[in-house]
This record gives structure tokens, sequence and C-alpha cells, in this order.
């Protein structure tokens, strides 16, 4: 190429590129060959990010040291290149600072050796600096959906328009200057305030003139793309993993001066994506990980289609470019499951693991492996998915006990359960026990005092368990939000059977007053029933509050997925009632009204999508007048008796619902489900096992929430 057309570190960074090429392709070993070839800083990143992604996936925290070693030479020669000034005689002319790569680069080392030890709040200040001042100062582009609708940048003026195989934003807005040499606005101060200041500096520059000496616009090269996708990756990166941490951390995160802004994330992350660029695959690695983890964890989507389109758009197209990758292939599935099509997510990850393959990336397998795993507990093919949970144990070093104590209660196996004390021994964090090994140590407590209590013989506690404990790890995990009718069925049948008798207790949500708007727990946990069963729990399967209310849960979840909400919320709300006499559950409060939370959006959803109007015998909302909630108190008589005379009325119920009557069902949804939402974040304080997960979970549907309203043109 005509060296006036070529950046002078092109060939560096291509070359580094084929080696990413190798490692998103599945062939690791070929990844790193390449990458040892040579000893510049876009290499020996290549084999920091092999090393880290090891580590990372397989969970081996051995493998830290040799990617902690890669990426500090990285780093240490990327700012030796930032040093150095431009050559004279350099033909090439950019639009952006001589260096600028360098920078993005060690940008790059700077936060992956932070994940190594912690977080670094250095790089977020210092992308947020180059994003603003330099690559992109008049905000993001926008960027085509894969729907054709146009997505774009509050700040961004409109009549600028993304063209990924051409100059970006500067060279863009040159097209409305009078002067057929404008340059990229130059740069507003460094920031001197705040307590970034110190790492972002004056790094910012003015930008060069983004026309060559010849007079005509230079187009985007592998440097500019890497100069535009790693600004963009690095902004929508943190921005998103910080709008997802536990609010605690988000004001220590605030006060240090670090503001979040999902919306913009997102917009940042799918510029990067659209670039041909290595920080575009990880882009489109985040958002891939972040629609799985909204379409499984959020519980209810205001634009679930939107999601889907847009989740599959992206692996369309960097599945395009690696085929054989496993990362590809697990995405693929994770859309078929979150599709409702489980069979179909099987068959693609069991193929994505056949022996023949071409190569082998044993880290993103053992993801395909606990994806697998995950489907068929969903599906309740319980042995095939115990063998695939100790599968992982062979294949990485994280938690072995968490896997042995899923898998021990499909197999009935008493060894693997008297294996996981030792387990857990082995493997600590900074000598402590991960969240969900307290959680399974507990339950073990739990089990022998509960044997012992009955009489049984201590060695064989695992007689006592009598609701699966890989169910109730899955409660954590959602994994009964993706399923279908008939299993939902299964899983109602299989506890039904369990004594005490199922009863909807009659229990409520309490709202102190108005003005406060406070809630508080209920002063009464049990029916009438279970009381009665507590007396003699040598005659019962299931003796105690905990066992009570994680069976409530799941039934409650069950049959909102045979969209029989009235049954739903009667047992959620008995769930939510045992908080105040739970010993060892103490999650089940907080879980149990999120989840009420999700059946008044996915109750109005319904009631939506059939557009017909409820009988005036019904109540018309979940919500009460003092923004508390109702709850539907009744035995399984009286509850089966309003389901079947609803279904003798269906018929008369008739009639589309006016615009005005479906935002009303809405509004006062979207107010219930917020209340709820309220009262379930108080009750996951940091004592409460695996309360991160629900204060992310609840993040996530805050967000859906306010899409959803946006949607509807209303006010809450």
């Amino acid at each position: 190429m005509d060296p006036v057309h070529e950046h002078p570190n092109a060939e560096l960074l291509q070359s580094a590129t084929k080696g990413f090429d190798y490692l998103f392709s599945n062939d690791i070993v070929s990844a790193r060959q390449h990458f040892e070839r040579r000893d510049d800083p876009f290499h020996l990143m290549g084999l920091g990010v092999c090393a880290f992604l090891e580590a990372a996936l397989g969970m081996e925290t051995g493998l830290m040291t040799e990617a902690s070693k890669c990426l500090s030479m990285s780093e240490a020669g990327a700012r030796k290149q930032m040093r150095v000034p431009k050559p004279r005689d350099m033909s090439y002319e950019s639009k952006f600072s001589y260096g600028l790569e360098w920078e993005i680069l060690n940008a790059d080392a700077v936060v992956l050796l932070g994940l190594t030890h912690a977080l670094s709040e250095s790089y977020m200040g210092y992308l947020q600096c180059i994003l603003y001042k330099t690559v992109f100062p008049a905000g993001l582009p926008h960027t085509p959906s894969p729907r054709g609708d146009i997505s774009i940048s509050p700040s961004l003026p409109a009549v600028l328009s993304h063209k990924p195989s051409m100059a970006s934003l500067a060279s863009e807005s040159s097209s409305t200057s009078a002067s057929s040499a404008a340059t990229v606005p130059t740069p507003a101060p460094a920031i001197r305030s705040g307590f970034f200041s110190k790492w972002v500096g004056t790094t910012s520059t003015q930008s060069l003139p983004i026309t060559s000496g010849t007079g005509h616009t230079v187009p985007d090269g592998p440097v500019e793309d890497l100069i535009i996708a790693g600004t963009a990756f690095g902004f929508g990166l943190f921005n998103l993993v910080f709008s997802l941490l536990p609010k605690k951390i988000q004001g220590l995160v605030g006060f240090l001066g670090f503001k979040h802004d999902r919306k913009l994330a997102l917009q940042a992350l799918s510029l990067a994506a659209s670039k041909h660029d290595v920080h575009g695959v990880f882009a489109g690695l985040v958002l891939m990980t972040y629609h799985g983890a909204v379409l499984l964890f959020s519980g209810y989507q205001a634009n679930e289609n939107k999601i889907l389109a847009e989740y599959k758009d992206i692996v369309d197209r960097i599945e395009s470019r690696y085929p054989e990758g496993a990362l590809w292939v697990l995405n693929r599935a994770k859309i078929l499951r979150m599709s409702y099509d489980p069979r179909s997510a099987i068959k693609v990850l069991q193929d994505g693991l056949k022996p023949d393959r071409t190569h082998s990336f044993v880290q993103a397998d053992m993801l395909l492996i606990f994806e697998l795993a995950w489907t068929l507990l969903g599906q309740r093919r319980y042995q095939e998915a115990s063998d695939a949970f100790m599968k992982i144990t062979e294949l990485n070093s994280w938690s072995h006990g968490t896997y042995y104590f899923i898998a021990a209660g499909q197999e009935k196996a008493q060894s693997m359960l008297d294996a996981i004390p030792d387990l857990i021994e082995k493997k600590k964090i900074n000598g402590k026990d991960l969240p969900t090994e307290v959680f399974i140590k507990k339950k073990l407590v739990f089990y022998k005092e509960k044997q012992a209590r009955r009489g049984g013989d201590p060695k064989n506690y695992l007689e006592s368990v009598k609701i699966n404990p890989a169910e109730e790890i899955g409660i954590f995990w959602n994994n009964h939000a993706r399923i279908g009718e008939s299993i939902a069925q299964a899983h109602i049948d299989v506890l039904s059977e369990l004594s005490p008798p199922v009863l909807i207790s009659k229990i409520t949500l309490e709202a102190s007053s108005p003005t406060t708007n406070s809630l508080r727990t209920p002063k009464s946990a049990l029916s009438s029933s279970s009381k009665a069963s507590l007396a003699s729990p040598a005659d019962t399967d299931l003796d105690t509050p905990d066992e009570l209310a994680i069976r409530a849960l799941i039934l409650g979840i069950n049959y909102r997925t045979l969209k029989e909400f009235e049954i739903a919320r009667g047992f959620l709300n008995e769930a939510y009632g045992y908080q105040n006499t739970v010993q060892v559950s103490t999650w089940v409060g907080g879980v149990a009204v999120f989840e009420l939370a999700v059946l008044d959006l996915k109750e109005a959803e319904d009631r939506d999508n059939d557009s017909t109007l409820v009988s005036s015998s019904e109540p018309s909302t979940p919500a009460s007048a003092h923004g508390g909630v109702v709850v539907v108190a009744a035995d399984a008589e009286v509850v089966a008796e309003k389901i079947n005379r609803l279904h003798l009325d269906s018929e008369k119920r008739g009639g589309l619902l006016s615009e005005e009557a479906r935002k009303k069902i809405w509004v006062e949804a979207l107010k219930s489900a917020s209340t709820k939402l309220d009262l379930a974040l108080s009750l996951a304080g940091s004592a409460i096992d695996l309360s991160s997960r629900l204060d992310s979970r609840i993040a996530m549907l805050r967000d859906e929430i306010a899409a959803k309203t946006a949607m509807l043109g209303v006010t809450l």
C-alpha cells in the first residue's frame, strides 16, 4: 500500500490482529505461537489476553501471574512509545494525534492488569477524557440497529451519520464546514479537578488535520479503527459494569468522581462492535453477555423481541468471521434458550462439543458445558445435567463444591455431599469462602440438623432432603424463567406431593402510611395448616418454615409460567410471609417480593396482549390504593373456583382495550412493581446470602420498567 495511505504502525497491528483471529476461532495454541514471534506491545498484549482469558474463563488463578507479566511488559512498551515524537519524514497524516494508538493500548493493559488484582478506576477517568475530548469531541455518532431504526446520542448533531468503513465522526463533521481542510475541534482543557485529574493530566492534545497534503480525505485504517473502537469499548465497558454494581459500590465510585450512564454505555459498545477491530469483537462479547443477562435475570423485558434481535445481529456478525469459535456457539445456544427453544439450544451446544472439532479452547469449551448443564437442568433431564456439572470439575478449579452440590441432588449421592466441605476448604478467595459456598455450607448444616431431629442416621442426611438442591440453586440462577408449561406443571406436581398439603397463606405486605411510603414485613408468617404440620415434624416432608417458604416460592414462579397469576400471587405472598421465621433461607423474602414485581408486569403484559377487558367482578389492578400490595387470600378450593369462573366468563369479556385503558393497566402495574422492588432491595442486605445477585436483578428490572414507561409515554 502507498505509505501515504498506511499508518506506520498498521503492520504491527494487523499482525497482532491475526493472532486474535486464531484465538476467536477457538485455536488458542496457534494464537499463542503467533504472539510469541514478536515482542512489541501489540503482540505482548495478545499473549496477556490469552493468559487472562484462560485464567478468567477457567477460574484458574495460577495463570494470572503469566497474564500480569505479559500485560505489564505491554504497558511498559506502550508507555515508551507514547514518549516517541512524530517522525519528521512521516508521510501518513491521520485525523488523530500521533501516538494515540499507544495510549489506547496502554489503557487496555491498565484495565486488564487492574482486573487481575482489582478494577483500576484510573482507566475509567482516562477513557472518559479521551472519549469526549479527543476521539468524539461532538459525542457518539449514531449507529443503525439491525431493524433499521436509528439510535442517536443526545449530544450529536443529527446531520452526522456513522460510516463504519470510512472516516468517522471528525471527517464526517467536516462536510458541514465551508473549509475543505477542516480539523477535529480542539479538545477542551484536560480535567483539572476531581479524583481522576492526576491520571488524566494533559494527555489529550489537539488532533491532526483530517486531510492529507494532497487535499483528499484519508479513509480510516486499522489504527484509526483501533482508536475509535478502543476508546468506545473502554468507556462503554466501565459505564456498563458500574451501572450493574450494587448500590453501595456505586455510591463509593460516585464519591470518587465517576458517573455511569448505561444508555450511553450501550451506544458506545455498539459503535465499537461496528468496527473491524479486536476491540469490536470484545465489545460484541460484552453486549452479548449483557443481553443474555437481561434476558435471563431481569424477569421481564419491556421489548424482548428487540433485545433478541439485537443479540442475534451481534452473534451473526461475529460468527460469520469466526464460525469455529466456541464463544459464538455459546451465544447462539443462549439465544435459542431465551427464545424458549431449549431442545435446539441443547443440540447446538452438543454439536459444539463434539470431539472431532479442528481446534479447541478448553476454557471456552467449559462455558459450553456450563450452559448445557443449566439448560438440561431446566428441562428436568437430571442425570444428564448431573454428568455435565461433574464434567466441569475436570476443566476448571472454580467451586467444585457448588457443582457437587447440584449434582448430588440428581444422583441422590450422599458421598458427593460428604465431599463438599473439603472441596470448599480447598477453594477460597483471599481466605474467604465464595458466596455460593457460604450458602451451601449453611444448607448442609440445615440438612444434618433436620436428619437428627427426625431420628435418622446422621450419616445419611440426604434422606431428609425433600426439595432438590439443584432447583434451589436454580432460583438464584433464575433457571425457572425460560421453561415451558409442561416443565412448569411437572415441578408443581412434584412439589404438591410433599406434605403438608399445599395451601395459600393469608399474608399481606403492609404499608405503614402513604406519606412515608415505607414497607415492613408481616407480623405472622405461618398459615394454620403449616402450624399444625410443624407440631409433628416426623410425619411431614417439609417441617420447617425454610422448606415451606422455598416450596411456595418455586410454586409461585411455576404457576406464573402457566399464567395462573392469581394462584402464583398467593404462593409468592406466602413465601414472603415466612420472612420472620426462616432460620437459614433468609434470602427467600427478598426474592419472593422481586418475583411478585415480575408477576405484576407479566400479568399486565398478558392482559395487554390479549386486548380484552377484565370482568368487573374481578380485581382490576394488582396494586392497592395506598401503594402497597393487594394479596389474594384464599385456600386452594376458592382459588380453583375463581380460576374456573374466569375461564367460563372468558367469552363474555371480549371487547378491545382502549389506549387509555391499556395505559391505566400498565401504570398501575408499573407503580406496583416499583413499590415491590423498593421492598425487595431493603431485604437484600449484606447478611443475606447472594444478595448482590438480587441487587443486580433489581437494577435490571428497574431499567426495564423505565423503558416500558418511556414506550408508553406515561409518568409514574
